[in-house]
């Protein structure tokens, strides 16, 4: 008895079934979208649904309904544009006709089957539309033929105008119809923030005009360029970099240059989240006399020779006639001994000025004083503060 109720049970709940099955189950209400995409219809929703995300269901879990509410994103220039797209696109649109990639020929090995020329490649920009070209000098060096392609496919023989080692920059001119060079736009580096948003152009690996992405890492950065020298002021960034992209342009969120990038800090030589470039206002400074004199004019100022202390830099040798010694600033004093017919010659380096400053900037390292220095053109006036004979005295100094 108790087998045959259950038997008319299961075979009701079953006739119900095929009856619903046999109706057709109605499909959800859709409605469109603003954009022509199918959006469900919140009126068929269950309040009571919650996103659990693999969870049992919690009373403060987000509800399916509540994240329908988010507008779509707005459609910009009517190309369906979300905001941060606008601007990636607007930055590339307006700058990828700039970059140039650079090829070059450097050296040759003579083997088996003749000459064979070692090939390499890195990027560069429009400064002007009297065909300059910018990148880094360790991209041209040594080259015997530098070769230039623009974003149309035109290739034009690149002629080195003028290079700056110790700052890594180098100019190439190409002879190329002016309606085909777009110049770049520069922006004031010296009002950079960590956080910003970059954007870098270049040809890594040989794909040209490849455009990535990232923000500032950090400011102010020192980077060795040999064992001396420095550059100063490098801006530190998380945008991929990689081998092929020295030279090419960093932009900011307007499109504007505020730097180029010209190396990476790897293990292994590829993309490690930390790139470097060299800031817009260095750039500034130093192109206009590369193109001008073909190098970068540094100011005189009359000391040849410095030895690293704990206080500062101590003065070993002083140009004869040269603005340090006209200046007043002290070197080591010179004796001489005289034992039978031979004179001997010391000199007593204690008496030397400890340079500790240049214009109030304290200055402890060789590259931090010639960094201060150089900053300057010939003719500007400089003050050097120096430790004499125990205490800090200033030095008014007029370079050359």
């Amino acid at each position: 008895m108790k087998n045959a109720a259950l038997c008319l049970v299961s075979s009701f709940l079953g006739a119900c079934l095929v009856m619903w099955l046999q109706t057709g189950a109605s499909p959800m209400p859709m409605a469109i979208g603003q954009q022509g995409q199918a959006a469900p219809d919140r009126s068929t929703r269950s309040p009571t649904k919650t996103a659990s995300y693999g969870s049992p269901a919690q009373a403060d879990a987000i509800p399916f309904d509540s994240l329908s509410d988010i507008a779509p994103p707005r459609v910009y220039n009517g190309q369906g544009l979300a905001p941060d797209e606008a601007v990636s696109t607007y930055v590339y649109e307006t700058n990828n006709r700039s970059v140039a990639n650079i090829a070059t020929r450097i050296g040759s090995a003579r083997g088996i089957f003749g000459e064979n020329p070692t090939e390499d490649s890195g990027s560069g920009f429009v400064l002007d539309q009297n065909g300059h070209i910018l990148t880094n000098n360790h991209v041209i060096e040594g080259a015997q033929r530098v070769l230039v392609t623009l974003t149309g496919g035109e290739e034009f023989d690149g002629e080195v105008v003028g290079a700056d080692p110790i700052n890594d920059m180098a100019v190439v001119r190409i002879k190329a119809p002016p309606e085909k060079l777009v110049p770049v736009r520069f922006a004031d580096s010296s009002n950079l923030k960590v956080g910003m948003r970059v954007f870098a152009i270049g040809n890594p690996f040989g794909l040209e005009r490849t455009m990535t992405t990232g923000i500032i890492s950090s400011l102010d950065r020192t980077l060795p360029v040999t064992r001396a020298r420095s550059i100063k002021s490098v801006i530190q960034i998380d945008a991929a970099i990689n081998p092929g992209n020295s030279g090419g342009p960093l932009m900011n969120s307007h499109g504007e240059v505020i730097g180029m990038n010209t190396a990476i800090a790897s293990k292994t030589g590829q993309n490690s989240g930390i790139g470097f470039a060299i800031p817009s206002n260095l750039v500034a400074r130093v192109v206009p006399e590369l193109i001008e004199h073909g190098r970068f004019i540094r100011p005189e100022f009359g000391i040849d020779e410095v030895a690293k202390m704990k206080e500062g830099l101590r003065i070993m040798t002083l140009v004869p006639d040269g603005p340090a010694s006209k200046a007043g600033l002290r070197g080591p004093e010179l004796r001489r001994t005289k034992r039978g017919f031979v004179t001997f010659e010391t000199r007593d380096v204690s008496r030397a000025d400890v340079i500790v400053g240049v214009n109030g900037k304290k200055t402890l390292k060789a590259d931090e004083f010639l960094a201060e220095v150089e900053s300057h053109r010939p003719g500007d006036q400089i003050t050097i503060e120096v430790i004499r004979e125990g205490s800090v005295v200033s030095v008014p100094l007029q370079l050359k």
